[in-house]
């Protein structure tokens, strides 16, 4: 498996790949087999990698706690909801979210030692990330293009998809993606 901060370099140079494979996932995999070798290859992935020797997700993204969420997690920190805001909160810009998001990245509530400063108030997004166990992983194939750039388990996931399936990396309508 890829050290996290081989990523970047990785993902780059397969790229086109990358996205060829998802473009023949998106026309030859049965999207409920897809499922099922998402969530095998995760369960098998994650029972021996430790996220917090890594956490580029953390340090990528922004975190987000949801509305309803925000009494909860501020009582687990000893604050008012209005203080917790204050200190790690902003509104999220997008109108119809139904969350605030954490003021900088990497995430305010990463801690040095890689775990979350909110413990087992971790927001759901943030524990079912990389969602590769998830239900419908046809319709969000090109947001995880993104994703195996970030998480080492989901980049191993991919490649590994790529064997299962024997994708060899080119289409007879390759050149579209030069």
């Amino acid at each position: 498996m890829l050290k996290p901060a081989e990523l970047p370099g990785y993902t780059k140079k397969y790229r086109k790949e990358n996205y060829r494979f998802r473009s023949w996932l998106k026309i030859h995999a049965d999207p409920k087999d897809l499922d099922r070798r998402f969530r095998r290859l995760h369960q098998e992935l994650f029972a021996d990698y430790d996220c917090s020797s890594c956490r580029n997700c953390c340090k990528q993204y922004r975190g987000s706690i949801p509305r309803e969420d925000l009494a909860r997690d501020a009582k687990a920190l000893g604050m008012t909801v209005e203080a917790f805001k204050a200190r790690f909160l902003q509104e999220n810009e997008d109108p119809w979210a139904e969350d605030y998001l954490t003021r900088s990245r990497p995430c305010d509530f990463l801690q040095a030692d890689g775990s979350c400063l909110l413990g087992d108030h971790k927001p759901e997004s943030c524990r079912t990330y990389p969602h590769t166990d998830q239900p419908d992983r046809m319709g969000s194939l090109l947001s995880f293009l993104d994703i195996i750039s970030i998480c080492p388990v989901a980049c191993e996931i991919w490649d590994r998809l790529k064997e299962e399936y024997d994708f060899d990396g080119f289409m007879v309508y390759g050149s579209i993606w030069e």
